[in-house]
């Protein structure tokens, strides 16, 4: 359900700048970069590889620091807050699925998806990461550590992981990257239901013509700018 007009964007992207060092001196990865996304949209961020798409959805996490401009997450500026609390507002308000997993070696599927609940100190956490596991289809899984697991089956702990919390917005850096075509396209159609039944905004970093269209919106990076 889209957002009553006049409502506050969820996402505000705003004179978004990077630029690091390199061998000739200075290399501009995002110019000037400006949009907005409304409350539960669906907004796909597509490019070719090295166009900045993955550093953009980095910077609208709060994982890395603009060389200029700012991000607003539901009118918060995130780089008005310091460290610490960027990464409480994320821990409050963010999901996020990455290409590689992400998920911690040492903990079983249950213990990852539990952690991000812990880490709020949610009592109920064992029982929301098990309903949530097998919500995705893993109910059979719970005990097992992500080395014995498949690829398409880690990541759905990522994604049971990154919606556990319900959080209001959900990230996700190419999610289908590391899987074969069946695999992912389970996977993609997964997220985008589980994403329908909590109603949170979604953007997606993705270089799948597929996947983008899928989603309400899509922005297209070329050379580091809004093409």
């Amino acid at each position: 359900m889209p957002a009553a007009a006049g409502a506050m964007p969820a996402i505000e992207a705003i004179g978004l700048c990077k630029r690091v060092a390199d061998a000739s001196g200075e290399l501009t990865i995002l110019h000037e970069i400006d949009f907005t996304v409304p409350a539960q949209e669906t907004l796909a961020i597509v490019g070719a590889s090295g166009s900045g798409k993955s550093t953009l959805l980095g910077l609208l996490a709060g994982l890395d620091t603009p060389s200029g401009g700012t991000v607003r997450l539901d009118g918060v500026d995130i780089f008005a807050l310091d460290e610490d609390g960027r990464a409480a507002l994320r821990k409050a308000k963010l999901g996020f699925v990455f290409q590689s997993f992400q998920l911690l070696a040492h903990l079983t599927a249950l213990e990852n998806v539990m952690l991000p609940l812990e880490l709020r100190g949610d009592q109920q956490a064992r029982a929301k990461a098990q309903a949530m596991l097998e919500r995705v289809g893993l109910a059979s899984r719970l005990k097992h550590y992500p080395k014995y697991l498949s690829g398409g089956e880690q990541q759905r702990v990522a994604l049971a992981r990154a919606f556990v919390t319900e959080p209001p917005l959900l990230f996700a850096d190419e999610p289908t990257g590391s899987l074969d075509a069946a695999t992912g396209e389970a996977v993609i159609g997964l997220m985008f239901e589980l994403n329908r039944e909590r109603g949170s905004t979604l953007v997606l970093v993705t270089h799948d013509t597929k996947i983008a269209a899928r989603c309400a919106r899509t922005i297209t990076i070329a050379a580091g700018r809004i093409a």
